[in-house]
């Protein structure tokens, strides 16, 4: 069975791509079940050697590979070329912080006790992630980084809109000087994925995607009784306070907003600002966003990309016309561009309820809501009144107060004057409905690892 790829920016076919047999899929596990035992037996030291052999490689490659994903999903080109340079920056990381984050911890035994104990965290096998289109590097490299450096191998099954990415990552893991098995691409068809995890040679599965995926991966993990994490959709609250600085909180609620066309999990999404700002905020928003330009996204002077993919814009102008009905009120933008591709305004709707779509869905693109608030604790209320809890930013001058704050909010995160972002050095992942576990810092090598106990007695 064959599948094509599209460049969202002109709507034209790239490349068409065969998915794997069963055949072809049960030898990619039994190599990858192979290869674990002498990548295993490797050691740290030798595994982070590789990856900054692989930094090197993407580093060197860093243009072409940005072309490749700016043709298959879209993104900005400057947006790729820096996508590129974050994971080169994130395998270095890794290959010098690893070696603490997997050394042996001795546990807490008292000093009276003749006893000695200490804890080690050792690799599982093959480890099958199903990753998601919108950073077709990235997203793939925050999980199988870190994996790969614990020992573990990687069976990647990528979004098939990204195919020709997935197989450029594969060939530069090699390129690296990777042994062949240790990293490998599954292209697979979403139903073909139940027997892969099913496969007692795979031992963990992770999912970067929609609750709906998540669920229904879960569901096939748990039942094999595989260990699972989870990072989904994202409602994310942008709270702006009667004491912040509302300009620069307005212009980096733009620039978190349609980064990427808008198709980021961890981006603000709802904008809740209190009554006193809020007018000045909203002035301040539609003004930075008159500034964006859509366009080729391989022009240097495009600030907004187009939607990765036709039925995902159809998705969203689904969500803001059904919520105009509703009643909710259009400030911006609202609709599809008459131009070939997939390209959506930037949008921005206030009013919104309960019933309404950007009310209790993710939107995931070009699209925010702006929620007025009469004080901080509507909203902090507000901010947590959603299935999802991803991440969040707050903005105030009152630094101390937004630090207590930021401990009742339902997130994996929170970002205080700032933007919500993905760093190595601390953990990404969600609660609610966003997912669980968590992905990057010493947590998230952790993840797929035997935290074993080992006692000595006396």
């Amino acid at each position: 069975m064959r599948f094509e790829t599209v460049n969202p920016a002109t709507g034209l076919t790239l490349r068409a791509y065969t998915f794997h047999n069963e055949r072809e899929t049960d030898q990619i596990l039994a190599s990858s079940e192979q290869a674990f035992h002498a990548w295993r037996d490797a050691g740290v030291a030798k595994r982070a050697e590789k990856l900054l052999a692989f930094e090197r490689v993407l580093l060197k490659k860093r243009d072409a590979l940005a072309s490749l994903m700016t043709e298959e999903m879209g993104k900005l080109i400057a947006e790729s070329k820096a996508e590129i340079e974050k994971c080169a920056a994130l395998a270095r990381y890794y290959a010098e912080h690893g070696h603490a984050f997997l050394k042996n911890e001795p546990a807490p035994i008292s000093k009276n006790d003749p006893s000695e104990a200490y804890v080690s965290f050792e690799p599982l096998g093959p480890i099958l992630a199903v990753m998601p289109w919108n950073f077709p590097f990235w997203q793939v490299m925050r999980f199988s980084i870190p994996t790969l450096l614990a020992g573990n191998t990687v069976l990647l099954k990528h979004a098939p809109n990204v195919q020709g990415s997935a197989l450029a990552i594969e060939e530069a893991f090699l390129e690296a000087g990777f042994p062949s098995g240790v990293f490998q691409n599954l292209i697979l068809p979403v139903p073909a994925i139940v027997s892969v995890v099913n496969d007692a040679r795979v031992r963990g599965v992770t999912l970067t995607g929609s609750p709906a995926a998540g669920k229904a991966l879960a569901g096939q993990a748990g039942a094999a009784l595989k260990k699972c994490v989870l990072e989904l959709g994202g409602a994310d609250a942008f709270i702006v306070l009667a004491d912040a600085d509302v300009k620069k909180a307005a212009e980096a609620a733009v620039k978190s907003r349609f980064s990427n066309a808008g198709q980021v999990c961890i981006a603000a999404k709802r904008f809740i600002v209190v009554d006193a700002v809020a007018n000045d905020f909203e002035n301040y928003f539609i003004e930075a966003m008159k500034n964006l330009r859509t366009g080729n996204p391989h022009d240097s002077q495009t600030t907004l990309a187009p939607i990765a993919r036709a039925d995902l814009r159809e998705g969203l102008d689904k969500q803001v016309q059904t919520s105009i009905k509703l009643g909710a009120k259009l400030l911006a933008g609202g609709k599809s561009i008459a131009r070939p591709g997939f390209f959506y305004e930037p949008t921005l709707l206030t009013n919104a309820t309960p019933e309404m779509p950007i009310y209790s869905e993710e939107t995931f693109g070009p699209v925010a809501t702006l929620f007025r608030v009469s004080d901080v604790t509507a909203a902090i209320k507000l901010a947590n009144a959603t299935a999802y809890g991803l991440s969040s930013a707050l903005w105030s001058r009152d630094v101390e107060n937004a630090k207590r704050l930021a401990t009742e909010i339902e997130a994996g995160a929170v970002f205080i004057n700032d933007i919500s972002k993905s760093d190595p050095r601390i953990p990404i992942g969600g609660v609610k409905r966003s997912g669980f576990g968590r992905e990057l810092s010493h947590f998230g090598i952790r993840e797929f690892t035997n935290i074993k106990s080992i006692w000595i007695g006396n």
